[in-house]
């Protein structure tokens, strides 16, 4: 049925044009087509006709179709004839029907020069907010290469329709094209006239919010992303994951009487009314000896009783999962612009749970030590003050002591989850103690293996336009990340130029805005400045007294990471699969998620780490739904379940809140996402 085809399926489908009662503008991948047929029929009449000369100087084609090779020709051919103008060929980065990938290939086909290697372009723009004029600001628009009289451009989060999704982005391009200038790259931005401003405010009225990044928070400082980049600050190299002792070693159990009691939060400043659940927060001390306390923010449900309880570990390594998790994503308020006042999360997690989030390991948040070498730590101390910090807390809270226990986390969660799942299995066979009911783990966009993440990294990075074809080819060819021996020099110039190519982006989420102290505020929906609004409210004194923290009184203001623990990481193995596998074949549930525009933990390293543990497929790939749309997709392995959460980053609940819901709700149920609309 033609209702169900858009223009270029039915172009793929049946070989022809769309049909004529189609709107003109669906027709725009086809002039792929139409752009360079009738630009070589005027180059050729204007030689043999005495009528006026159509004065052409250039041509652009957006998302074109140029599967077939009557394209290839006539580009050629319009290319030799264009010695004075411009061709232009430019690709929104999101479309599937004409993808940036599919016009690489053909620009492949040309064998064209590269004149000006691949770099990241910036788009400049003013932008009107309640008729206040803010200062001009940047952001990288897209991509752009120039070959000899050809010059292809992605535009960054457009579709097919370039300029319908990026209006401003869209129309600077078109100035540089007019202009026959290539897309401005920072610095070298064109002074503008003040009309010009004020025309192109207008034009773009919000039609793309340009941030700078944050001064504080997980987007001003992407510890993961640093942590792969710089290899030199990874202390171990070629490390397994260690055997578990078949002896039990105890654990320090502490008293908790009245603890629970003095844990409870009365209310929380700035909170919204109507709050219909309790909530509890504190230390856990896990070694009395050095002084060591682990902090928790506790979120019940409405119905506590009849709830599973989870456990939520953000990454890092040093990442606060009260800053980023609890009150940037899953938890039950957001802080507003200004850091003083709460709302309430509709799709917060604790409608579903009891959810405990815990800043581990010692240092970050407002966990710390008496010993300053705590603070230099790594991956198996970390799952063993998890465990003592779990043990303690439910003798705290003993009435979750036989309930359904599952953990869940992201990034370098990856490590810490399993890590400390292996933990509680093992631990669970050989005490006396009131063993931990764990049914199941469920791990987003998760750190699993080196030589995934490091192929799967530049593989995601290609095939998302973000670096060029010679940069690839170059990472191919010149590293061998499966190899236990450095890199050689040819590779870490690639991987530099790699990195270097991707410019001022959030890697977290490539499409999305960056922060500047002129955003907008939002209201339930995705805020890039969200972690300067968290911050704020954790170091005011009247919230750190309402959460009972910093009761003894940290040195420096609360921050969302520690850089120092994540540059001394001292043990880290070079992958987890092994114990992802063991998991698998230990009964409880696992799950493994990726938000797809995340580019630091990608969907790609995900799936080349589960093609390594050969896992057979149960219930084959399938978009899933929820709210009349699809909200990612999903395959069933034995004992392993894998999701995509479409459209969202690095921090999957910031992006797509209803959908992590479902997924997270789905998880508990041990049901798969579901298949239909309703």
């Amino acid at each position: 049925m033609l209702s169900n085809m858009s223009p270029m399926q039915y172009i793929y489908n049946h070989g022809g044009p769309w049909p004529p009662s189609a709107p003109l503008g669906s027709i725009i991948g086809y002039a792929g087509h139409y752009m360079p047929q009738l630009s070589q029929l005027i180059l050729d009449n204007k030689k043999i006709t005495n009528q006026t000369v159509i004065n052409l100087k250039g041509i652009a084609m957006q998302k074109s179709f140029h599967a077939h090779t009557s394209f290839c020709y006539s580009t050629a051919v319009v290319y030799r004839k264009s010695t004075n103008w411009n061709i232009l060929n430019c690709s929104g980065d999101t479309d599937i029907v004409v993808s940036a990938t599919t016009t690489r290939y053909v620009l492949n086909k040309l064998g064209l020069s590269v004149k000006t290697p691949w770099y990241a372009y910036i788009s400049y723009i003013s932008f009107l907010v309640e008729r206040i004029l803010y200062s001009m600001l940047v952001q990288v628009g897209g991509y752009a290469v120039e070959y000899d009289n050809l010059t292809f451009v992605t535009v960054r989060g457009a579709g097919h329709f370039v300029p319908s999704r990026q209006h401003a982005r869209a129309l600077c391009l078109f100035s540089s094209f007019l202009d026959g200038n290539l897309p401005p790259s920072y610095p070298n931005i064109p002074k503008m006239k003040g009309a010009l401003v004020l025309y192109l405010t207008l034009i773009c009225l919000v039609a793309s919010a340009t941030q700078c990044y944050g001064e504080h928070g997980y987007y001003g400082y992407d510890p993961l992303a640093k942590f792969f980049k710089a290899p030199s600050l990874r202390k171990s190299v070629n490390h397994v994951n260690k055997e578990l002792d078949s002896e039990y070693s105890p654990v320090y159990i502490g008293p908790q009487d009245g603890l629970k009691a003095a844990d409870k939060i009365t209310a929380l400043p700035g909170e919204p009314k109507g709050v219909n659940f309790d909530q509890y927060s504190g230390y856990v001390t896990v070694d009395p000896k050095a002084g060591r306390a682990l902090f928790y923010y506790f979120a019940e449900s409405q119905n506590p009783s009849t709830k599973p309880l989870v456990l939520w570990l953000n990454g890092g390594p040093g990442c606060s999962s009260l800053g980023a998790g609890a009150m940037n994503e899953l938890g039950p308020f957001r802080v507003t612009k200004g850091g003083k006042m709460l709302w309430k999360n509709p799709y917060a997690w604790n409608n579903v749970a009891n959810i405990i989030f815990l800043e581990s390991p010692a240092g970050v948040g407002f966990s710390y030590s008496n010993t300053s070498s705590d603070y230099i730590t790594g991956d198996t101390k970390s799952a063993a003050d998890a465990y003592t910090f779990l043990v303690n807390w439910l003798e705290r809270f003993p009435e979750y002591k036989t309930r359904d226990f599952l953990m869940t986390g992201e990034s370098y969660a990856g490590h810490y989850v399993p890590q400390l799942a292996q933990l509680i299995l093992h631990n669970n066979k050989i005490t006396n103690h009131t063993a931990i009911n764990l049914k199941g783990v469920a791990i987003g966009n998760g750190y699993y293996d080196i030589e995934a993440q490091a192929n799967g990294s530049y593989d995601y990075y290609w095939t998302h336009a973000l670096i060029s074809d010679e940069i690839h080819h170059g990472i191919v060819s010149n590293c061998n990340f499966s190899s236990a021996d450095p890199p050689t020099e040819a590779c870490q110039a690639y991987q530099s130029q790699a990195n270097s190519a991707l410019g001022n982006i959030d890697n977290d989420n490539i499409y999305a805005p960056l922060c500047s102290s002129n955003t907008p505020p939002w209201i339930n929906a995705y805020d890039p400045c969200s972690f300067n609004y968290s911050y704020t409210y954790l170091n005011t004194p009247a919230v750190q007294k309402s959460l009972h923290a910093n009761t003894t009184g940290i040195p420096g203001p609360w921050e969302t990471c520690n850089g120092y623990i994540g540059s001394n990481w001292d043990d880290e193995p070079d992958t987890v699969l092994p114990l992802i596998k063991e998991l698998t074949s230990s009964g409880i549930s696992v799950w493994l998620y990726s938000g797809d525009t995340d580019s630091v933990c990608s969907v790609t390293t995900t799936r080349y780490a589960l093609n390594k543990l050969g896992l057979s497929v149960k219930t084959p790939w399938y978009a899933w739904y929820t709210q009349d749309e699809v909200g990612g997709y999903a395959v069933e392995y034995e004992n392993l379940t894998f999701v995509t959460v479409r459209g969202a980053g690095h921090l999957v609940p910031s992006y797509q809140p209803a959908r992590a819901l479902t997924l997270f709700a789905s998880f508990l149920d041990r049901k798969l996402p579901p298949s239909n609309h309703s």
